[in-house]
């Protein structure tokens, strides 16, 4: 039987048991939703380094009870001599490498999106010191964590990838250079990762960017190799802004703006709700929302990128007629063809609701698994690789230039229900993170499954992920196997995997009723916990 936790004073869910655990502790000493989801992010870089890190971006909704979200968007632009020919005069003229300094070439927004959801949180009365919310991720820095199973895989899997990448072998493989993954239950320690917690502590977070940290990180970044300079750090600002919303049914749904695909979340949900699918995990559900997601992602190829670039208003398309349009495209019987697609991503989603219904939907980022692989020596920063998402070719859609933002998988999730209560739910994934998303809220609002239910339950992906060469539909093989056939029938490209695929995400999801009650689930895919009191 599967159990779907819950309490009323507040609850914290994060795929790290222990980040989960640091966002709890918080609550426990009086802290708000977004306090605890600045301790659990600060955590969870420690805890699992392989999935996100303070080299990373992030994006926030957060809301109050009777209040529509606020979106924060801490996502990192290129450096300013980041272009075509600073890469074709390092040997790089096709492409931009994908690990190394040279993929290291956006700055990383996640700290500024910490310090922004702070200053939210001092509007709701948050008091507690900056201090005391690094304090656990301090704590197991310093003295080290557990290596988890998904931490020991990943980097044995990407250690060959990183060799010659600046600090990775120091950082993550026992022994140094020539070194092999750390084992399951080892003891990870990060020590230049702790001072620089310390130092933040200290001299607080916008020293990351504008303060002395600032000037030790820059020195880093130029000593490996990256094109980020000082001025870059300097200039970069979280930016707070109003997320796009759609109604699904009588509920409205809430995600980021670009240049995140959170977009096609929206439509993904509003196409499904339109096709009236009658119950989940049969063959209409699974075809419905696989064919809404391939009308969704037409529209984030073609559109998506950095908004100060965009031809389109992406409000236009969640637009009623323009919906509708779109859904009357889809073949209730028939797979559409599928071109190529090119996501990759690690990341990390977490959610909070406190016990005064303040809620919390962030999500964190490296990109791959290490992002870039380069550690900062001084810093022990692992940088991300978002900026290899850029094009080289001057016609495409995300050329690169100085200054440009990327385009984010990443996007975290938050639904208002018809019936009074609030939903954050999302999970890690790339190309599988609006999916997943559709898969869980479809699960347990539109056809009333059991939260834990609806995140435990099979899933699939569309599309190309972790470097895989294909984009067919792999669908876990926990689905009736007369679901599976049909779908085969009906034309999809379908491979079976697995009945629990990391691949396929580590979700997550809190609801909070009008009661005051909390239901929460975490994903068995994960290492995580829901966490409550």
């Amino acid at each position: 039987m599967i159990f779907t936790p819950t309490a009323r004073r507040g609850m914290v869910t994060a795929p790290h048991h222990l980040a989960s655990q640091a966002g709890l502790r918080v609550l426990q000493d009086g802290g708000n939703a977004i306090e605890a989801m600045v301790a659990t992010a600060a955590t969870i870089a420690v805890v699992y380094p392989h999935m996100n890190g303070l080299g990373g971006d992030n994006f926030w909704l957060v809301a109050q009870p009777g209040q529509p979200p606020v979106g924060i968007d801490a996502c990192g632009a290129a450096a300013g001599r980041a272009d075509a020919a600073f890469y074709a005069k390092a040997g790089h003229a096709n492409a931009i490498p994908h690990r190394g300094p040279l993929a290291a070439l956006t700055v990383a927004g996640a700290v500024s999106g910490w310090a922004e959801a702070l200053r939210i949180s001092a509007t709701w009365g948050g008091k507690l010191p900056l201090d005391r919310l690094l304090e656990d991720a301090r704590h197991y820095a310093e003295h080290g964590a557990p290596v988890t199973p998904s931490l020991h895989h990943n980097t044995l899997a990407k250690k060959d990838e990183m060799t010659g990448v600046p600090g990775f072998a120091q950082t993550f493989l026992p022994g140094g250079v020539g070194g092999t993954a750390p084992n399951i239950g080892d003891t990870l320690k990060l020590p230049a990762l702790a001072e620089t917690l310390k130092r933040l502590g200290a001299e607080g977070l916008d020293s990351f960017y504008r303060g002395p940290l600032a000037k030790v990180i820059a020195a880093d970044l130029e000593k490996s190799g990256s094109p980020i300079a000082l001025a870059d750090l300097e200039r970069h600002k979280a930016l707070e802004l109003a997320p796009l919303s759609v109604p699904v049914g009588p509920h409205t749904i809430y995600n980021m703006p670009p240049p995140t695909q959170g977009l096609a979340a929206l439509i993904i949900l509003a196409l499904y709700e339109r096709l009236k699918v009658e119950q989940a995990e049969g063959f209409d559900f699974v075809h419905g929302l696989v064919e809404a997601t391939k009308q969704a992602f037409r529209v984030r190829d073609k559109y998506v990128t950095d908004p100060a670039y965009m031809t389109a208003d992406p409000k236009d398309f969640l637009k009623a007629d323009s919906l509708d349009a779109m859904a009357g495209n889809i073949d209730r019987k028939k797979a559409a063809p599928w071109p190529d697609a090119d996501p990759n991503g690690d990341t990390v989603w977490f959610g909070c609701i406190d016990g005064d219904g303040r809620a919390v939907s962030m999500i964190q980022s490296l990109y791959w698994e290490f992002g870039s692989g380069t550690v900062l020596e001084e810093t022990g920063i692992t940088w991300q690789n978002r900026g290899t998402s850029f094009s080289l070719d001057p016609k495409a859609l995300n050329t690169l230039k100085p200054h440009r933002r990327p385009f984010h998988t990443i996007q975290p999730a938050m639904g208002r229900l018809a019936d009074g209560r609030t939903m954050v739910y999302g999970t890690m994934g790339g190309e599988g993170q609006p999916q997943t998303q559709a898969m869980v809220f479809a699960r347990h609002v539109l056809h009333g499954m059991d939260l834990q239910a609806s995140v435990t339950a099979p899933r699939w992906l569309l599309g190309r992920t972790w470097g895989a060469e294909t984009t067919n539909l792999r669908i876990e093989n926990r689905f009736d196997p007369s679901v599976l056939d049909a779908l085969k029938s009906a034309g999809h490209d379908l491979e079976v995997v697995g009945p629990f695929e990391e691949f396929m995400g580590h979700a997550g999801a809190i609801v909070r009723h009008p009661s005051g009650l909390l239901e929460g689930a975490a994903d068995p895919r994960s290492d995580g916990a829901v966490a409550a009191f």
